[in-house]
Formats: structure tokens, C-alpha cells, sequence
């Protein structure tokens, strides 16, 4: 199974989405609530040596595709178990109640039973109590799942990256400024990935940032003084200093939090492509 291959799956929601132009997108989730939904996961085994049983763990869809005549995989972001890929059997079926359920952006109570790659989906339940995201928040929603699939390896559990997931839904579903609210989740994404550190501390001088100095920040390495050579995003000091705060009030830092994420993202990315970043960046919305 291609973890890369992620590339945002079309739903009709976009087409219903009137002041978004048709572009290939995916669905899978909505926030209203600043908390994830509660429940604490029940674990039964049935032996050492046999499958694992999960009940009751609160996640979400990210992504799904056919499998067989009947039945899909899903990519489902779990609060305690991380990112798992689950088979649904008969959920292409016309009466199959997990048609209308297993939708992205739905607050999920699921459970599973295995312990290879591919678990087997047992239970889905709709949690609810979350606003459906429309229009350019279904697109940003869609970014996320993208940045989730393709930088979360499977079986890690980042319970607060969860918890942070599901409170950007919900900025998102109330017309928060998505320009603020994708930089504080892109840069949570990082951390918790291990692809960056500490900004506030220059590496190669070993000393706090200078609010008036201007960095570049080596994705390696950490932040150093620019150089007039550099050909990669330029930071001031205060832009560096905010961002670690989570502040993106200032104009400033949100144009150069703006590049600087772009490029830490490509560099990462290691020239994949982000489609719903650029469908974004037409839409002058990121």
C-alpha cells in the first residue's frame, strides 16, 4: 500500500461547494468542538499470540480507495493508536450502513480487530457535534489530511497532534483566518514529526535569536544569520521568536511564516507534490 500515493481523493462535497472552483479533493472530517470527542479505549486480546482488539477509539477518516468489489481501505488518524489503515468489508455495498459513516471530517468512535498492516474494521459510529467545513475550509481541511498522510508514520500515537487536529477543524468551520491557523498546525506537524527544533536558539553562534537580525533556517540544523548568497526564505528574528510562541497576529510573520513553512515543507517532501496546497495557493487562499 502506497502511503504516498495519498494525493487528495474527489468527493462530491466540493462540488457542492459554490465559491470553490472544481478541483480534485477528498473528504474526510469537520470540527465544531474545541475538545476531540472522549472515550477512553477499551482493549480485549483474545490471546499474547492472537489478533488485538481495539473498542471505542475516537478518530477519523484521512483517506479511502477501493478494495475488491465490495469493501475499501481506509487511513484513519486515531487519538491513541496514531495512523492506522483499516479494511471496511461491504462498505461499497448500496445498503451498507458505513457508506454515510465513514466520511472524512466525522468525529468516529471506531474499532478493529489484527495486528498486521491492515487491521479489519469492526464498529464506526458517528460521534457528531461537529460543524461541516465548506467551501476553501474544505480545501484546508484536505490539506491537512494530505500533510497527515504523507508525514505521520503508521502505529505512532500523537495524541496531542490529534487534539490539535481537531481544534484546526474547528477554527476552520468558524471562518477562522486559515493563513493563521494552517502555519500553527503545519509547524505542530514538524515538531512532532522531529523535523524541527528549537527556533528561538541560533546554531551556529549558540545564542538566543535577535529579534532585528535576520535567519535563514537550515532544515538540518536549526536557524543561523542569513547571508546575502542565500537563496532560500529570509526570517526576521521577531518572525522566528512568534512563531515558537504560536503568535501570527503581526502581518510580518504571517508572510514570512507563510515561505519559510512552504520551503521547510518541500524540503521534506522531498519534491512530492502537495496537490490541495497548490489548488490553495491558486485560490490565494494559503
Amino acid at each position: 500500500m502506497d502511503e504516498q500515493a495519498v494525493a487528495v481523493q474527489e468527493d462530491s462535497a466540493v462540488e457542492d461547494a459554490a465559491a470553490v472552483p472544481a478541483a480534485p479533493a477528498a473528504a474526510k472530517k469537520t470540527a465544531v468542538r474545541t475538545r476531540a470527542p472522549k472515550a477512553a479505549p477499551r482493549v480485549a486480546s483474545k490471546s499474547p499470540a492472537k489478533d488485538l482488539r481495539i473498542l471505542e477509539q475516537p478518530g477519523f477518516v484521512l483517506h479511502s480507495w477501493p478494495y475488491k468489489e465490495t469493501s475499501l481501505i481506509i487511513d484513519v488518524l486515531t487519538r491513541d493508536h496514531g495512523r492506522i489503515a483499516l479494511v471496511a468489508k461491504g462498505a461499497k455495498r448500496p445498503h451498507s450502513q458505513l457508506r454515510s459513516v465513514l466520511q472524512t471530517f466525522q468525529p468516529l468512535q471506531l474499532g478493529w480487530t489484527g495486528k498486521g498492516e491492515i487491521r479489519t474494521l469492526t464498529t464506526a459510529d458517528w460521534v457528531g457535534g461537529m460543524l461541516p467545513l465548506e467551501k476553501s475550509a474544505l480545501l484546508c481541511g484536505f490539506y491537512l489530511n494530505e500533510l497527515l498522510v504523507k508525514f505521520l508514520m503508521r502505529d505512532e500515537a500523537h495524541p496531542d497532534l490529534f487534539d490539535l487536529y481537531v481544534s484546526t477543524l474547528n477554527q476552520l468551520a468558524h471562518d477562522e483566518p486559515a493563513t493563521i491557523v494552517l502555519r500553527r498546525f503545519e509547524f505542530a506537524l514538524l515538531r512532532e514529526s522531529g523535523l524541527l527544533g528549537d527556533l528561538t536558539r541560533c546554531t551556529q553562534q549558540r545564542e538566543r535569536v535577535q529579534t532585528e537580525q535576520f535567519y535563514v533556517l537550515d532544515p538540518e540544523r536549526g536557524p543561523r544569520p542569513a547571508m546575502p548568497a542565500d537563496s532560500v526564505p529570509r526570517v526576521s528574528g521577531k518572525t522566528l521568536l512568534a512563531m515558537q510562541r504560536g503568535d501570527y497576529t503581526e502581518q510580518s510573520t504571517q508572510l514570512q511564516s507563510k515561505l519559510l513553512m512552504r520551503f521547510l515543507l518541500a524540503h521534506h517532501l522531498h519534491g512530492s507534490a502537495l496537490n490541495t496546497r497548490q489548488i490553495l495557493i491558486d485560490l490565494q487562499n494559503l
